[in-house]
């Protein structure tokens, strides 16, 4: 059995700026046995440190459609964003890789509503039932839905900042591909609480910081 984190960003996305070493480093800390990098609409950072720590690191990515967010592992094209879903999920499936749905019920945060996710069911592996920027009121109805359409859920922080990073997660038989999570995520056991509210601070920061380096540097050019 091993510990993962589902849901991850790094500084490879606009609202982070945990750096992909330190990840690693905290991940062999704690205690995880896979780091799962999901980061917006690219794979870049992910192929980047995976080629470092070929057997450790799962190549993810979190997509946004012109309805919610896609979370999708062992990734091996990039997803564009912007798509609907539909033809995303298309392209996932034709490499092969695992589907989740990212943060149902989260409405503000690019989440889906149930009617979407009844109408997905043919496409998807699993839900995000455990969400650690969620409220624990809106990872419960996920997590109920989950139930009712015998769906499995993933769990991850969510993080934008090393702090947030392995707060949350799955417990679950080692995996190596898409096929093997399928199985694996079926004997999975959540760890962990959501983060308290302030987390989201992380994100705000990040995105400033960004904007007065990219400010800083075009300046000077």
């Amino acid at each position: 059995m091993i510990k993962a984190d589902f849901h991850l960003h790094t500084e490879y996305s606009p609202d982070s700026i945990a750096k992909l070493e330190d990840l690693y480093q905290k991940a062999q800390k704690i205690g995880l046995g896979k780091l799962i990098i999901t980061d917006h609409n690219t794979i870049a950072g992910a192929v980047k440190i995976q080629r470092k720590y070929p057997d450790f690191v799962v190549i993810g990515e979190e997509i946004l459609t012109t309805s919610g967010e896609i979370l999708a592992y062992f990734v091996q094209e990039e997803i564009p964003e912007g798509l609907e879903p539909i033809e995303a999920l298309k392209r996932l499936k034709d490499q092969g890789a695992f589907i989740s749905l990212a943060h149902p019920y989260a409405f503000k945060r690019n989440g889906w509503q149930p009617e979407e996710m009844i109408a997905l069911l043919p496409w998807i592996d699993a839900i995000e039932t455990r969400n650690g920027r969620n409220p624990k009121h809106l990872n419960l109805p996920a997590i109920q839905f989950a139930e009712e359409h015998g769906l499995p859920g993933t769990a991850g922080s969510d993080s934008h900042s090393l702090r947030e990073f392995g707060k949350i997660g799955l417990e679950l038989p080692d995996f190596s591909d898409a096929e093997s999570l399928r199985k694996a995520i079926r004997n999975a056991v959540p760890f962990g609480e959501e983060a308290p509210a302030y987390v989201h601070l992380y994100s705000r920061y990040a995105v400033l910081n960004k904007k007065l380096r990219k400010k800083a540097e075009s300046g000077n050019a």
